[in-house]
């Protein structure tokens, strides 16, 4: 029997960055890799990267545990240096477990720019997320900061 239980949540964050190179972070493919490269130990399987409206970007790896993961984005909306809408599904080991949408929100605050990520998921057929999403997005925006105030 199928299933779907939503979730929601909004993470910010303020750095010292300006807001293109925030942006940049996520636009050009050397700057995203940087900080967007998975959990430690990720053995990369494939990987494209096509930043555009209606680009694609996928990541697939395989994890210490031996689990494999899938990340499956399309970008939805892109203003320079201000907005990122995108949709995006993942999978585990072959098994579609989210279908979600975020929208990036960046913007100049005191010579530096404040970041808002807002993610809408459906998590699908029994998938317990129990806010694992949150969490892992909330390490990336940390490690996004890192990369842009290093």
């Amino acid at each position: 029997m199928s299933s779907v239980v939503h979730g929601s949540f909004t993470i910010t964050r303020s750095w010292k960055a300006s807001p293109a190179r925030v942006f940049a972070a996520f636009a050009d493919e050397e700057a995203k890799s940087k900080w967007f490269a998975g959990p430690p130990g990720m053995q990369k399987l494939e990987k494209s990267f096509d930043f555009r409206e209606g680009g694609r970007e996928t990541m697939k790896g395989k994890h210490a545990s031996g689990m494999v993961s899938s990340f499956d984005c399309i970008y939805r909306d892109i203003v320079l240096n201000e907005r990122i809408v995108y949709s995006y599904v993942m999978h585990i080991d072959g098994k579609k477990i989210s279908v979600s949408q975020a929208c990036i929100e960046i913007k100049a605050e005191g010579g530096g720019t404040k970041l808002t990520v807002t993610e809408y998921g459906d998590f699908l057929d029994g998938y317990d997320d129990a806010g694992s999403r949150e969490h892992g997005t909330n390490f990336l925006m940390d490690q996004l900061g890192k990369s842009v105030d290093g």
